[in-house]
């Protein structure tokens, strides 16, 4: 028994049977000629979400990605610095002082994985600031996502592969030039980084990265020319937070602030989330209500999983390839 079938077998009431839904609703949103955005929020790439999700890249299965900083450069971390990582099963039980003992070996921790600092962030800092300053010196500026894909491209990082890079999804994404949303790209260590070599004066131009209302207005032009009443947009969101709430907002803009009235509505929408619902929580807020901001209509398919995501979008990821 495949996977798809095990799910279709054993899933068939509340969460489980949501999810067998919000699948199914993917591959026939994708059947009738539509496209999708997957947003992800959390630590996704320390999850290793990219052993599937770089295989849906590469099948074409998802257009574009909106996604937090941490996770366009942690999975870059997991690439080259797989091997340095620690796991810690018993993470529930650390004390202040074990954690204080993690920090003086410099291992981040992520829930129940531990970033090596030297090997993972040191590692790739080297390597883009001498992007960073190249297109610096030359007046030149580019997304964060595209000075990733500028580095991964040159092969300066292949020495250190530490994972089978077909399970990285940035390289996945880097090879298919796929369109990135990265807004609030500063709330990560590499953007703190950066913020530190233009205060040291390594960086002399503070607008060398290119920022979150650039992405808006990127994604406003891409999603004007993508999305056509044959051909809509699918919005699939793993987690809350800004990879979900940044990007979804470009349709009531579209049709709010530049009247392009003719520009369809999200085509589908999905959210897994450990966020109950709630009062005032967005990431707790259940799909219906994004009716009332021009984000969805009254007819988009609409799923809410509330689960946690590191369980769920595999299974719908291995439905949605078939497997």
């Amino acid at each position: 028994m495949n996977v798809t079938n095990f799910l279709k077998h054993h899933y068939r009431h509340f969460n489980a049977a949501a999810l067998i839904d919000a699948a199914e609703g993917y591959n026939k949103h994708l059947a009738d000629g539509g496209k999708m955005m997957i947003t992800l929020a959390g630590a996704m790439s320390t999850a290793e979400m990219g052993i599937q999700l770089a295989e849906l890249i590469r099948q074409d299965k998802v257009q574009i990605i909106s996604c937090t900083g941490a996770n366009l450069e942690e999975d870059i971390f997991n690439l080259v610095a797989h091997d340095f990582y620690e796991r810690v099963p018993n993470y529930r039980d650390l004390t202040p002082a074990d954690e204080q003992a993690l920090l003086e070996r410099h291992m981040n921790r992520v829930t129940d994985t531990c970033i090596p600092e030297e090997e993972a962030m040191r590692r790739l800092e080297h390597s883009v600031l001498k992007f960073w300053e190249k297109a610096d010196q030359a007046g030149e500026r580019y997304f964060p996502h595209e000075f990733f894909y500028q580095i991964l491209k040159s092969g300066e990082l292949e020495q250190y592969y530490q994972i089978d890079p077909k399970d990285s999804w940035m390289l996945a994404a880097a090879e298919k030039n796929l369109p990135i949303i990265c807004p609030g790209w500063e709330d990560s260590t590499l953007g703190n980084i950066f913020a530190g070599h233009v205060i040291s004066g390594d960086i002399k131009n503070v607008h060398t990265v290119r920022t979150g209302i650039e992405y808006m207005i990127f994604l406003a032009e891409w999603y004007t020319k993508q999305a056509t009443d044959e051909s809509t947009v699918g919005f699939f969101q793993i987690g809350g937070g800004i990879a979900g709430d940044f990007p979804i907002c470009v349709v009531p803009m579209l049709h709010q602030d530049l009247q392009r009235t003719n520009v369809p509505l999200w085509g589908y929408f999905c959210q897994i989330s450990d966020s109950t619902t709630s009062y005032g929580s967005y990431s707790g807020a259940v799909p219906n209500e994004k009716i009332t901001w021009g984000k969805l209509g009254q007819d988009t398919p609409k799923y809410i999983i509330e689960s946690d995501a590191t369980i769920v979008a595999p299974l719908i990821f291995a439905m949605v390839l078939g497997q």
